[in-house]
């Protein structure tokens, strides 16, 4: 299964990330998933509470306000997505042991270069990572 962006919002989470640097950025994904994939509707900058360029930890009260808006707007948690400012965009160990929900998106946008970030999207089941599609459309 495909995770689908618009054009606007894949840019404003990449944006909100390279904005972050050289700490690790973090935010959660809302939409609505059908047969062609998980359909990201809002994306929802949050607060790395961390501030640090190896870990983040989610503001609560961000993450409450995003998922009330969520259900205001209709749509579900589909995904979250986080930066890792010198490391590559692959779920680190880390990243695994956190991985609560097997139904969520984990996207990482790696900044190992900083012009041309590395951006990809995983499933994680049982501490195991796999690639899904990311489609961008307009």
């Amino acid at each position: 299964m495909s995770i689908i962006f618009t054009q606007s919002n894949y840019e404003k989470m990449t944006e909100h990330c390279a904005s972050g640097l050289p700490n690790e950025a973090c935010g959660l994904l809302g939409g609505i998933c059908d047969e062609a994939g998980k359909h990201v509707r809002n994306v929802y900058l949050l607060t790395n509470m961390d501030a640090s360029p190896e870990h983040f930890t989610m503001d609560p009260s961000e993450q409450f306000a995003a998922l009330k808006d969520m259900q205001k707007a209709g749509i579900d948690l589909i995904g979250n997505f986080h930066s890792h400012p010198d490391t590559p965009s692959r779920a680190s160990e880390e990243d695994k042991r956190l991985a609560f929900d097997q139904t969520q998106s984990y996207v990482i946008i790696s900044f190992i270069d900083r012009d041309a970030p590395v951006i990809k999207s995983f499933r994680i089941t049982d501490g195991i990572s796999t690639e899904e599609p990311i489609l961008v459309q307009e």
